[in-house]
């Protein structure tokens, strides 16, 4: 693994790479502590790719952007590329950055497939009332028990001590405190939520010319698998469903995901 910090459209941007071979981007969503939730894929993904792993400005440890918007976001994403991939890579896009990234890939042609992963903007998404109440109380007050309680709609099974992955997944969301308790990071993930979950026109969408894939978990609470479905029958975008897990299957189940992601590769 290694780490490096790069100057990308006037933001200090930290990114992770390992391996060798075709490029492969990996995007997070929506989550303060950035790209450091794929750690469970990285490896076996890097023995076949060149991965790479950016903490969007504003989240993890990269500075934000004077503000989180499409311009700002796309202006980004053009500099990455220029200075991480040498070749078009394939952009496997998380949650709320899966919207945006979308958007990017209707705008350029940078890259060579997409994988939209759970991501509400590609259909009619109203945000579950318990998750939004969720959401609103950790964000006025990042606490530990509010954070356990958001958790609660990612991951399954949500409580950690039933976890077999326990001792990660508490380092793992300590670091997604310490994160959330910044005013930058709080401030980025208000504006990300208001233009990350937005439905993307048709006409848009449609103006993605490279192959599109849609991976998502059977069991998401978060943005429900019927907004993937959706997706599928308007879109023809082939759909790839992890049984299972939730709203992150790279952290719940790992393997399921890789051989998920490797068939819409394929």
């Amino acid at each position: 693994m290694r780490e490096r910090r790069l100057d990308l459209a006037g933001a200090s941007s930290m990114v992770l790479e390992a391996g060798e071979g075709s490029p492969l981007l990996l995007l997070h969503g929506g989550i303060e502590c950035g790209g450091v939730y794929w750690a469970k894929v990285i490896q076996p993904l890097a023995e076949r790719h060149r991965v790479i792993v950016p903490d969007v400005p504003g989240l993890g440890e990269s500075a934000p952007f004077p503000r989180m918007d499409v311009a700002h976001f796309v202006e980004w994403a053009h500099a990455l590329l220029s200075e991480t991939c040498h070749e078009p890579p394939v952009l496997v896009a998380h949650s709320m950055f899966g919207g945006l990234a979308a958007r990017f890939a209707a705008r350029t042609l940078a890259l060579r497939a997409l994988v939209i992963y759970a991501a509400p903007a590609v259909a009619t998404y109203r945000m579950p009332i318990g998750l939004l109440l969720a959401a609103i109380r950790f964000g006025i007050r990042p606490s530990q028990r509010n954070l356990e309680r958001f958790a609660e709609w990612v991951f399954v099974p949500p409580e950690p001590s039933r976890r077999p992955d326990r001792e990660w997944l508490e380092a793992l969301l300590a670091y997604v405190l310490a994160c959330a308790k910044l005013a930058h990071v709080r401030r980025t993930m208000r504006q990300l939520i208001g233009v990350g979950k937005k439905r993307i026109p048709d006409e848009e969408l449609r103006r993605i010319t490279i192959p599109t894939a849609l991976l998502w978990g059977r069991q998401d609470r978060m943005v429900p698998l019927r907004l993937a479905e959706d997706a599928h029958a308007r879109l023809g975008w082939p759909l790839y469903v992890v049984d299972d897990v939730g709203h992150v299957p790279h952290v719940d189940r790992p393997e399921l995901f890789l051989r998920a992601l490797r068939d819409a590769l394929a």
